[in-house]
């Protein structure tokens, strides 16, 4: 078997694995308030690469994990950017109304249900967080301020706040890489964190090795996106294209022109990959998902 048809049969079982696991932690739309589960297993449940969970497992995969504390992870920091996307495509937002190939929680529901449904999942990532594992418990509280302080003001919440202020603006190198290391770049780092954080072998060398090389990887994510943008079509990407010209964002395509995007994102990856190496065949999942982010369609 390829790499490639490795990782495809990998990734499969691996999703397979998240959805699962989502499943269950998900409460039942035959629980009150009906709605407000239903919104959220609408918007949760079969759909989405689930690059973050992916990478949770494949940092697992260094040392001697604990599997219920991976499990949690994988579905605590998918809980986190489904929130994200949700709230993210709201009017008051970036106003889409497609997400992961079908109508975006807005649509289907109303603006005040899309607007719980991503409170409702945010504080259910720190529920399933917390959840009772056999890891030291201050490892595991370690994960959780990792994951919150990913989500917050100085990560995720952060990078939008200052997208948002930003539309119709030049931004220079500097400070499109600032956006995009919080926007996107801090929960990648946080998801390969939260991996290597539940294997109490891992030192903290080794988790330092691995912040590294997540932080090269969701910068090569964004770039990629902001290429996607411009070249792809909206049934491939299952979101709509063109959004990002079309609301005037700065992007790196419009820093850099197209082709040294892509150019920039494949010698992130290729950094990313390197700064890796000491892991040996350990880390093999996580040089496949690198490759993957820099070849994705969507």
């Amino acid at each position: 078997m390829n790499k490639a048809n490795n990782l495809q049969a990998w990734q499969l079982k691996a999703q397979a694995q998240t959805e699962l696991v989502l499943e269950r932690v998900m409460p039942s739309e035959n629980i009150v308030p009906h709605t407000l589960h239903q919104a959220m297993r609408y918007v949760t449940l079969g759909g989405g690469k689930r690059l973050r969970p992916l990478l949770v497992l494949a940092a697992s995969e260094l040392g001697d994990a604990d599997t219920e504390a991976v499990e949690q992870a994988m579905a605590a920091v998918e809980l986190i950017h489904v929130y994200s996307l949700v709230h993210d495509d709201m009017p008051a937002m970036d106003n889409d109304s497609l997400r992961r190939g079908k109508p975006t929680c807005h649509v289907q529901y109303d603006e005040a249900t899309a607007l719980l449904t991503g409170d409702a999942l945010q504080t259910l990532a720190f529920d399933v967080l917390s959840r009772p594992t056999s890891l030291p418990a201050a490892r595991q509280l370690k994960m959780t301020a990792l994951l919150a302080q990913a989500s917050g003001s100085l990560g995720m919440a952060g990078g939008q706040a200052i997208d948002l202020a930003n539309v119709g603006k030049p931004m220079n190198r500097h400070e499109l890489e600032h956006m995009h290391s919080l926007k996107t770049g801090a929960l990648i780092r946080a998801a390969v964190g939260l991996g290597a954080l539940a294997c109490p072998d891992l030192n903290d060398a080794d988790l330092q090795r691995l912040d590294q090389y997540a932080a090269k990887l969701g910068l090569a994510f964004q770039v990629i996106d902001d290429v996607l943008d411009c070249e792809a079509d909206t049934a491939t990407l299952g979101k709509t294209a063109g959004k990002d010209a079309d609301n005037d964002k700065p992007t790196y395509v419009k820093l850099m022109g197209l082709a040294k995007a892509r150019r920039y994102a494949e010698t992130l990856v290729a950094e990313a990959v390197d700064i890796i190496d000491a892991f040996g065949e350990k880390a093999e999942h996580l040089r496949m998902l690198a490759q993957f982010v820099v070849a994705r369609k969507n």
